[in-house]
């Protein structure tokens, strides 16, 4: 039989629980996040800001939105946020320690910083996973477009409203020059940037509908074990008076001769 003790002390933690669990990784990433803008501004950049660094990438908004959480009621957009990042942030995760080159080359502090940073999102995500908060369902994953859709816009009106020439690439969609991404750089000098990013977009919504699936395929996995070490045990059924044997100096019954 499968272990799932752990996976059932995750599922009972209290919605206040996990909520404060999550605040406290949102307050650990925005305080890495504060020494990384400060070591750029003072020590790489010598009192210049670069909007290259500036936090509004994918991997970046587990930092706001674990901050939001617990002063959200239990509603749809909540969620959303839940659902958003144990898809998006597991697969973002992931691709950034396959391919940390965006961030392990500058300073060995900051590419410290980079490896802790996308390890805790891909554990937020297992976390969120573990504990049974977000929707497994694909209307859930449906539920989560308009937040990616606004947080791209976000992204691109930084990246036009940035000074700097363009120097702004949130989420690698800056208008101005190719995406700078693995295979979508190609795509943008044979296709166009704007088509090139589209399909960037896109490919990010198919591999967080992915992991999405996959997450799905654990839950109906482990469902049947949970079910069973939730059910109570079942009590002893007493012995009837028919079953009674009599004291033990009784001799049995039997047929007389």
């Amino acid at each position: 039989m499968m272990n799932v003790y752990p996976i059932s002390y995750f599922r009972s933690l209290p919605d206040r629980a996990v909520d404060r669990i999550l605040f406290c990784c949102g307050l650990f990433l925005s305080a890495s996040e504060l020494y990384k803008q400060l070591f750029l501004y003072y020590i790489i950049n010598q009192g210049r800001y670069d909007w290259w660094y500036f936090p509004f990438q994918l991997c970046s908004l587990p930092m706001y939105f674990c901050l939001l959480l617990p002063f959200l009621p239990a509603c749809r957009v909540k969620a959303a946020l839940y659902t958003f990042m144990r898809d998006y942030h597991f697969m973002a995760g992931i691709a950034a320690l396959i391919v940390p080159e965006g961030f392990s080359h500058i300073h060995w502090t900051l590419t410290l910083h980079g490896y802790a940073w996308h390890i805790l999102l891909v554990l937020i995500s297992l976390f969120i996973w573990l504990a049974g908060r977000g929707d497994l369902s694909r209307r859930g994953f449906l539920h989560t477009l308009p937040l990616f859709a606004a947080c791209c816009g976000i992204a691109t009106a930084i990246n036009f409203l940035a000074p700097g020439q363009g120097r702004a690439d949130m989420f690698y969609i800056s208008p101005f020059y190719p995406n700078t991404q693995l295979v979508f750089h190609g795509l943008a000098l044979q296709l166009g940037i704007h088509l090139a990013n589209i399909l960037y977009l896109a490919a990010i919504c198919l591999g967080g509908f992915l992991v999405h699936q996959l997450y799905h395929w654990g839950e109906r996995r482990i469902r049947p074990y949970l079910v069973r070490q939730r059910r109570p045990p079942t009590a002893p059924i007493p012995p009837s008076s028919s079953s009674f044997a009599g004291p033990p100096d009784s001799k049995p019954h039997g047929r007389q001769t």
